[in-house]
């Protein structure tokens, strides 16, 4: 059996050490490849990969010539995966750390339920008994995601293996055959909510995502978009919240789109009583830009 992991990386040079390393000290798991593909780093976050680990043969590195974004970068190393020969595929953020029985017990849990996503519990990385993720529940009418026990302190009331509505693409273990069915990723999206598509897209396909606890992972929440409080966060939020729900609610858009303005109003009034007045300005170019249908990578500065 083969595992492929897959890491994306861009300008990640203090994060990339750690959680290559954590990959390679895995306990008893079976054949693992780590492709690592770079979305045109300007630091020298390649220099530092191919210098610490250039000479081990569990390592692929792929060079894109410029920054395609989370999904594109992610679908590049699938691909690469399917041509080694791939059982599965683990989507990875390279701001994580994994524990050295994290992906035997992934696979585990994927032995437990055969053709399904599975999902592990994830700890702060600095705050490590705090939780950030017990998986991913979803709202009835709009379809709101929402981390479960976000921000509680680790005290095995999420111990429980479940089946779960959302899984975080910071980490996601795919069976090749539900990428067969299911295809790649939707690379419109660049940043945000990709994972809630896929995820959409694989509940309407009858695709199972479990959320395995005894998987643990340790994750710098927010290393690659400059945290949530960030221009481009909000807009990549504003414009893909409205593609996603666009693509998934049927019906239930109109809905939508009432508590969609209610709730980017509210962000964008505490915004600028605090001063944020970049952050409105992204909000409202991300619903500009949706209306224009320009989605991908954001072409000009905020």
């Amino acid at each position: 059996m083969k595992l492929a992991v897959i890491l994306v990386n861009y300008n990640g040079k203090q994060y990339n050490d750690a959680c290559i390393e954590s990959l390679l000290k895995q306990r008893g798991v079976c054949e693992t490849k780590i492709i690592l593909v770079d979305n045109a780093s300007q630091d020298d976050s390649m220099r530092m990969i191919e210098e610490h680990f250039g000479g081990d043969s569990r390592i692929e590195t792929i060079y894109l010539d410029d920054n395609y974004g989370f999904s594109y970068a992610n679908n590049i190393g699938i691909r690469r995966a399917g041509e080694w020969g791939a059982d599965y595929v683990l989507l990875l953020n390279n701001d994580t750390e994994a524990e050295e029985d994290f992906i035997s017990s992934l696979l585990l849990g994927a032995d437990r339920h055969p053709d399904s996503v599975i999902a592990p519990k994830i700890c702060y990385s600095d705050r490590r008994d705090i939780l950030w993720s017990a998986g991913g529940a979803v709202s009835p009418l709009i379809r709101k995601v929402r981390h479960i026990g976000l921000d509680q302190k680790d005290a095995g009331q999420f111990d429980a293996e479940r089946r779960i509505g959302f899984a975080t693409g910071c980490c996601l273990l795919l069976p090749k055959k539900v990428i067969e069915r299911a295809g790649l990723l939707d690379e419109r999206f660049f940043l945000y909510y990709e994972d809630t598509e896929y995820c959409f897209r694989l509940q309407k396909m009858g695709i199972g995502i479990w959320y395995c606890p005894q998987a643990k992972l340790y994750h710098k929440v927010g290393a690659g978009s400059g945290g949530a409080d960030s221009p481009l966060c909000a807009y990549y939020i504003a414009r893909n919240w409205l593609l996603c729900s666009r693509l998934h609610l049927g019906s239930r858009y109109p809905l939508f789109l009432l508590y969609y303005a209610i709730n980017r109003t509210a962000c964008c009034a505490l915004w600028l009583l605090r001063g944020r007045r970049k952050l409105v300005r992204a909000t409202q170019q991300g619903i500009r830009d949706y209306r224009k249908k320009r989605f991908g990578r954001l072409g000009y500065d905020l």
